[in-house]
């Protein structure tokens, strides 16, 4: 097996668009383009471009496929209509979070599966698997390798896309999609996002997207669209206080100290996870991921240690860094659960210093919605 990064379709492009390219997961990936804080700022006041191909698609297809969801994953499916995207958990035994992830119902009996970009390989194990176990009348497919994705965030990413695409946008609503032609290749139309702002998903053919970049680019240069690499999708989905598997959970950690018991739905019947995870809500749990801002001036980061008013520690940042649109450190850790009532007071050390943050509801920003 080769150590080499993989490339995604738009790798070349990033190099001539002036990225910065690092290893994120095993792939090639834009770090930053004109700068990690002229990007955020972008998005968050006009749009930004990003390429998410890196992430994985599976195919589930069949007349058993609903059911088989419904076991493999926590939320509740059994509700979405066509054109409807979930956001949701796949769990272990233990209740130990696999990954998080997008399901979107495309048509009668046939579900696409988004999955994070480093865990594919496992996910894809552990979907087979299950479904090997599951039997029925369905079909698994990794189409990983067969799709592109480019998202565009911003509260100009509507006006900017209507220009180019033959859907009515303004119809999609929050969490659904909708295929259109392309230059004569299907593509799917989506409205969820990574950022806090409004904005679409297009999955399309690899062979396709280096253009449809450019034309992006081309159909929002009045707006000021910039492409916009990893750094700045780190911030801005940090403010939107949205979690990173990886750092904020992980096979180790439940939905109940993630904060994400929302996606948990006992009631829909069985799901791989559930015995413990039911116990988990009636039992509660020992630590709970909180959010928390720096009263003094510092920039946390994700291992650095927290402690509480009595100076032990008692956790660590999970996900942490400077809010361009707040000004201030935000950060994400797990704690003790006598720790996290909201507004009460910790401490991270930062270089040796143990500087005060106070814990806070999150997300840390919301958009702000037109009046």
């Amino acid at each position: 097996m080769s150590d080499d990064p993989k490339r995604t379709p738009l790798n070349q492009w990033h190099r001539d668009h002036g990225a910065k390219m690092v290893d994120f997961g095993g792939w090639d990936m834009p770090i930053q383009f004109e700068g990690i804080l002229a990007e955020h700022k972008a998005v968050r006041q006009r749009a930004g471009l990003f390429d998410v191909s890196h992430m994985g698609e599976v195919r589930i297809r069949g007349d058993d496929a609903l059911a088989f969801i419904q076991h493999l994953t926590t939320n509740d499916a059994g509700g979405l209509e066509l054109g409807q995207a979930q956001y949701t958990l796949m769990t272990n035994h233990a209740g130990g979070v696999i990954d998080d992830l997008l399901v979107y119902r495309l048509a009668e009996t046939d579900y696409l599966l988004v999955i994070n970009a480093a865990t594919t390989p496992k996910d894809v194990a552990w979907i087979e698997e299950q479904a090997e176990d599951f039997g029925g009348l369905l079909e698994v497919r990794d189409e990983s390798d067969e799709w592109a994705q480019l998202a565009l965030q911003g509260p100009d990413a509507e006006t900017i896309l209507s220009r180019i695409v033959a859907l009515d946008l303004a119809s999609i609503g929050y969490y659904r999609a909708a295929f259109t032609d392309i230059d004569g290749v299907q593509a799917l139309v989506s409205r969820t996002g990574y950022t806090g702002e409004d904005g679409f998903e297009v999955y399309l053919p690899p062979s396709q997207a280096a253009d449809f970049a450019d034309t992006i680019l081309d159909a929002g240069a009045n707006e000021g669209v910039v492409p916009v690499g990893l750094g700045a999708r780190d911030t801005l989905r940090l403010e939107a206080g949205m979690l990173l598997y990886g750092n904020d959970m992980d096979e180790s950690r439940s939905p109940v100290e993630a904060n994400l018991r929302w996606l948990t739905k006992p009631g829909k019947g069985e799901f791989i996870g559930k015995d413990a995870i039911v116990a988990q809500i009636e039992a509660g749990t020992a630590e709970r991921l909180v959010g928390f801002e720096l009263i003094d001036r510092g920039v946390p980061r994700h291992g650095y240690e927290l402690y509480g008013a009595d100076e032990q520690a008692i956790g660590e940042v999970t996900s942490g860094s400077f809010s361009p649109t707040l000004q201030k450190g935000i950060g994400l850790g797990y704690v003790p659960a006598e720790h996290t009532e909201v507004g009460g007071l910790l401490k991270v050390d930062i270089r040796g210093r143990k500087l005060e943050v106070r814990v806070v509801k999150t997300p840390f920003y919301r958009r702000p919605q037109p009046s």
